[in-house]
């Protein structure tokens, strides 16, 4: 396991390095397959999973008797290749791909994470992020882990009890732990999955011919070849081993389901209760039309991030959508630091406008939300030089005026446009001729889902579980130590 730093080249929205957009916490998958290549069936799982995180990849496989876990920092086919998944054999496995919210993003960070005990291994991988991180570690030994995880906090918590099973163990302990998390951890036999009592981040169970899987987005299931069985309930426990699956409720459900991941998180070929993704921002670009019409020539995306939302107001509007900024895919993050000349290009690394598309049009500017504002800012100035008479851009999620601190790093409140400016400043800011974004009802209803069953306290400041500031933060536990 080298400690390698790799440039990702991803496929990333990142189109400023100063305006990141939303950062999901991570990808989860597992697997329990006799008789099936676990570790090729995970790396092709988190392979779908590598837009919820590309800082670091890893798998956890058990033949029954050990548990060996491999993860480097970097996209999930820059961590493994044939020779490493070869070495990687068992019945049941586990992958992560990670984004970080809590500790820094290093390779003692990477998931999963692994713990040891008189009774066996215990490997853990985490979608989320708790909010009482540092009452959970004072429950440990001083030095009892190196990493500065909330993952990690939770691995030694499960496997430091050897006289208790790990199912019984999670069921003791997951009542107490407070926040966002969808887990998928295994023994040298068994695979598990929990989901917290909101039911915040997504969780799901797949049927293949020898096994089950678990994984974050249905999509996952889909390049696999498993079939949907059914979302894991909040608040429930499932044993995956040789009997079957069997459930265990370890909390009543309280459902609040991550609204952000409708607006840009999951993938849009991923369904979440009962609905695609991309129908509902399809629909909300409808809906974004009839809250924010304005007359234009063109409706063009932000790509790839607006493309669905784009097409619905298109659809709505009855003016003809098309293809005005060009992405260069290839341009992601980079350890070659550009010279000043290059520097000053900005976001032209990543897009270009099509002139002979733009020139002399109005044009109507589609993307999923606003950050910090210089993305937008860019974009607008790139398609006025190119020839555009007018710039009206539409946003299809309401301005993201509150942090989040359930498993998306968002910018602080303070970093936040929408958390000190008025929509009106914000246009000003940006330098649009208009300014549009997708009302609070508006989006919930393209859900289907009742306001009552989700999180959107990074629209309203509304949290479903009460946060201690003190308690809280990215670095939370490296400023402890």
């Amino acid at each position: 396991m080298k400690h390698v730093l790799k440039g990702d080249g991803r496929l990333g929205h990142d189109l400023d390095p100063q305006d990141r957009a939303p950062q999901d916490a991570c990808g989860v998958f597992g697997v329990w397959a006799p008789g099936e290549d676990v570790s090729k069936l995970t790396y092709y799982g988190l392979y779908a999973l590598q837009h919820r995180g590309q800082e670091s990849a890893g798998i956890a496989v058990s033949e029954g008797s050990r548990i060996l876990v491999y993860k480097d920092m970097g996209l999930v086919a820059q961590v493994f290749d044939e020779s490493v998944l070869g070495t990687l054999r068992g019945h049941l496995a586990i992958g992560h791909c990670r984004y970080s919210t809590t500790g820094s993003s290093v390779w003692e960070n990477a998931q999963p994470t692994l713990s040891s005990s008189d009774g066996g291994g215990l490997a853990l991988a985490h979608n989320g992020n708790l909010i009482n991180t540092p009452d959970l570690m004072a429950r440990l030994p001083s030095g009892a882990t190196r990493a500065t995880t909330d993952t990690e906090v939770l691995t030694s918590l499960l496997a430091r009890d050897p006289g208790t099973s790990i199912e019984d163990a999670a069921a003791d302990l997951l009542p107490e732990v407070k926040g966002a998390y969808s887990l998928v951890f295994m023994d040298e036999k068994t695979l598990y999955a929990a989901r917290d009592p909101q039911g915040i981040r997504p969780l799901v169970l797949g049927r293949l011919d020898r096994g089950w899987v678990v994984a974050s987005e249905t999509a996952a299931l889909d390049i696999v070849g498993a079939v949907f069985t059914r979302e894991i309930e909040p608040g429930e426990l499932l044993t995956i081993d040789e009997r079957g699956v069997r459930s265990r409720r370890f909390a009543l459900a309280e459902p609040k389901g991550c609204l952000f991941e409708y607006v840009y998180l999951a993938r849009p070929d991923t369904t979440i209760a009962g609905r695609g993704v991309q129908a509902t921002r399809v629909e909300v670009g409808r809906k974004l039309a009839r809250e924010h019409p304005v007359e234009a020539d063109l409706v063009i995306p932000t790509p790839e991030s607006g493309t669905p939302a784009a097409i619905g107001y298109a659809q709505e509007s009855g003016i003809p959508y098309g293809q005005g900024l060009v992405k260069n895919s290839y341009v992601g993050r980079t350890f070659i630091q550009p010279s000043q000349t290059i520097r000053q290009l900005g976001i032209r690394l990543k897009l270009n406008p099509l002139r002979e598309v733009i020139a002399g049009k109005r044009l109507i500017v589609v993307d999923d939300s606003i950050v910090r504002g210089n993305t937008q800012r860019a974009i607008v100035k790139m398609l006025r030089e190119a020839g555009a008479t007018e710039v009206h851009v539409r946003i299809s999620s309401p301005p993201v005026s509150w942090p989040c601190f359930y498993g998306i790093d968002f910018a602080t409140k303070a970093e936040l446009i929408a958390g000190s400016l008025e929509v009106e400043q914000i246009r000003e800011s940006i330098g649009a001729d208009s300014l549009g974004f997708i009302s609070l009802d508006g989006l919930t209803e393209a859900t289907t889902l009742p306001a009552e069953r989700l999180c959107r306290a990074c629209f309203d400041g509304s949290y479903p579980i009460p946060i201690d500031r003190d308690n809280v933060g990215k670095f939370v536990l490296e400023a402890k130590a």
